[in-house]
């Protein structure tokens, strides 16, 4: 019984975390007026990818420009893969962490 609370309580937990939060919309703006994928990132991301990227319950993405491009990333964004559930970030701000994350490598 106590396993079985405590996995649901680890399963909740992890969908929350993954689902980040919407901080007003500070994220989405630099002094330059465009977004700030790396923010974007560190907010909605490193809860499952790692704080550096190294992988975590997701995979590393800190070279995931080696093995994806911009246009397979936002597809993975948009419509989610495995684990990873759809939409988490979206439109203009899904285009702009698919292009900062296709740029590690």
């Amino acid at each position: 019984m106590k396993k079985m609370l405590l996995g649901i309580l680890l399963g909740t937990s992890l969908v929350l975390a993954a689902c980040g939060g919407d901080d007003g919309g500070d994220s989405k703006e630099t002094s330059s007026g465009g977004v700030d994928a790396e923010k974007i990132v560190n907010n909605k991301c490193t809860s499952c990818h790692g704080g550096n990227l190294e992988g975590g319950m997701g995979p590393a993405l800190k070279d995931v420009g080696s093995r994806l491009d911009k246009d397979q990333i936002l597809e993975v964004l948009e419509n989610g893969k495995g684990q990873m559930p759809k939409g988490l970030v979206k439109g203009e701000e899904a285009e702009a962490v698919a292009e900062w994350l296709a740029n590690k490598k």
